[in-house]
C-alpha cells in the first residue's frame, strides 16, 4: 500500500541557454514546479509540474496548477491509501474538471513513489521495453531561413534522429524549404504549428506536402478535432495531435474522425502515466505512432518522458533533448546525454527516475516554498 505523508512544493526559476521561441511567445529562464513527495515509511521521490508560465500553451499555467495542487489535488490523496499508483488518475478525475497538469505532476510522483519503494526503475514499473530511445530536437522559430537552416544542420550532426521545426504564419513553407533543400531529402523533419493556423490557411499549409514531412504538428486550435479531420482530407502529410489530445477519449475521436495519424502523448498534458499508458495501449492496438514531447522540462520532468518513451508503442524520436540543450547546469546528476547515434540511455540499473537531484542546487534556485501534509 501508498500512503502519502507530505508533499514539499517549490518553484524554481532555471535560465535557459538561449531563448526558445514559439508561435505563442518566446521562453528565456523556465519557471518549473518541483514535487518532493514523502511517504509514511520515509521514502521519498521527485516529480514535476510542466505548466508554463502563461496559459497559452493551455489553459494552465503555473500559478494556476500551484494553486490547483494545494487546494484540490494533494487533499485528495495525502493519508490515503492506494494498491497501486495506477489508482491515483481515478480519483483525481472524479467530479474534477481538467486541471491536468496539476493533477500529473502529483499522480506521476506516485508512479516513482512506488518504483522507488520497489527498488526498481520507473520504466520498469510502467512497462517499458527498451534500453534506449531515439533522439528528436525541437528548433524554436528563427529571425532568418538562414539562421534556421545553420541549426538544423547542427542538429543532424550531432545525430538526432528527427529534426523539429517550429512554424508560424509568415515563417513556415520558405523556412522548411530552406532546410529540405539544405540538408537533403533523407533529413527527418517535421513541422510544429502550435495552434498558429486557420482551417482557411489549408492551401497555405499543403504547400508543405512537397517537402517530404514526418508530419505537421498541430496546426489548428489547440482543443480541436473536427477541423483537424477537414484538413487531413486536404493533406498528404500525416497530422499529428498535441494540444488536442488530453484522453485516451480524445484519441478514440482522432481515429474515428481521421483527424490526425499520429499523436505526441506528453504525460503532463494528459493528466498522467496512467492517462498517458492508457492512450499507448489504444494507439498500439489501432496502429497509430506515439511519441513523446517535451516541455522545456528539468532532468526531473526529463526522466519521466525518458521512461514513458521507452514503451513499445513510442516509435517515433521523442522531444528528449540532453541537458546540455537547454540548461548550462541542469538539477540532477548524471545530466542526460546523448549518443553520437541520437540515443539516450533508459537508466535500467538505478531506482525509480534513475538521477539523482542536486537538492543544494534546487536550494539555490528556489523561489517559493510549501510544505503539504
Amino acid at each position: 500500500m501508498i500512503r502519502l505523508e507530505q508533499i514539499t512544493l517549490r518553484e524554481i526559476r532555471l535560465p535557459l541557454r538561449e531563448p526558445f521561441r514559439t508561435s505563442f511567445g518566446s521562453v528565456s529562464e523556465r519557471r518549473i514546479a518541483l514535487l518532493e513527495l514523502r511517504d509514511t515509511d520515509g521514502v521519498t521521490a521527485w516529480s514535476e509540474g510542466v505548466a508554463l508560465d502563461a496559459p497559452n500553451y493551455s489553459a494552465e499555467a503555473l500559478d494556476t496548477a500551484w494553486f490547483a495542487m494545494t487546494e484540490w489535488v494533494a487533499p485528495r490523496v495525502l493519508g490515503r491509501e492506494f494498491t497501486h499508483p495506477r489508482d491515483v488518475y481515478p480519483v483525481l478525475e472524479q467530479d474534477f474538471r481538467g486541471n491536468w497538469m496539476a493533477k500529473a505532476a502529483i499522480e506521476m510522483g506516485m508512479w516513482v513513489l512506488e518504483a522507488t519503494r520497489q527498488g526498481i526503475p520507473l520504466a520498469t514499473l510502467l512497462g517499458g521495453t527498451r534500453s534506449e530511445v531515439a533522439t528528436g530536437i525541437s528548433l524554436g522559430i528563427q529571425l532568418t531561413p538562414e539562421a534556421l537552416v545553420e541549426k538544423a544542420r547542427a542538429a543532424v550532426a550531432q545525430g538526432y534522429r528527427k529534426v523539429k521545426i517550429k512554424i508560424e504564419p509568415g515563417r513556415d513553407v520558405a523556412y522548411v524549404r530552406a532546410v529540405r533543400e539544405a540538408l537533403g531529402p533523407d533529413a527527418p523533419l517535421m513541422a510544429d504549428a502550435n495552434n498558429a493556423y486557420l482551417l482557411s490557411d489549408a492551401d497555405r499549409l499543403a504547400e508543405l506536402d512537397d517537402l517530404g514531412l514526418l508530419m505537421i504538428e498541430q496546426p489548428l486550435a489547440w482543443d480541436d478535432i473536427v477541423q483537424h479531420a477537414s484538413l487531413q482530407k486536404r493533406l498528404r502529410t500525416p497530422i499529428c495531435l498535441d494540444e488536442s489530445i488530453t484522453s485516451v477519449d480524445k484519441a478514440r475521436d482522432m481515429v474515428t474522425l481521421d483527424a490526425g495519424r499520429i499523436i505526441n502523448i506528453k504525460p503532463g498534458r494528459v493528466g498522467g502515466f496512467a492517462s498517458s499508458l492508457a492512450i499507448h495501449e489504444y494507439c498500439l492496438a489501432q496502429q497509430v505512432p506515439v511519441w513523446c514531447g517535451g516541455m522545456l522540462e528539468s532532468g526531473i520532468g526529463r526522466a519521466c518522458n525518458v521512461a514513458l518513451a521507452s514503451l513499445p508503442g513510442f516509435t517515433k524520436p521523442g522531444d528528449l533533448s540532453p541537458s546540455a540543450r537547454y540548461w548550462a547546469r541542469d538539477i540532477v546528476t548524471p545530466e542526460w546525454t546523448m549518443s553520437s547515434d541520437g540515443m539516450v540511455r533508459v537508466p535500467l540499473d538505478r531506482p525509480g527516475l534513475g538521477v539523482t537531484v542536486d537538492t543544494d542546487f534546487v536550494d539555490t534556485l528556489t523561489v517559493r516554498q510549501v510544505v503539504l501534509r
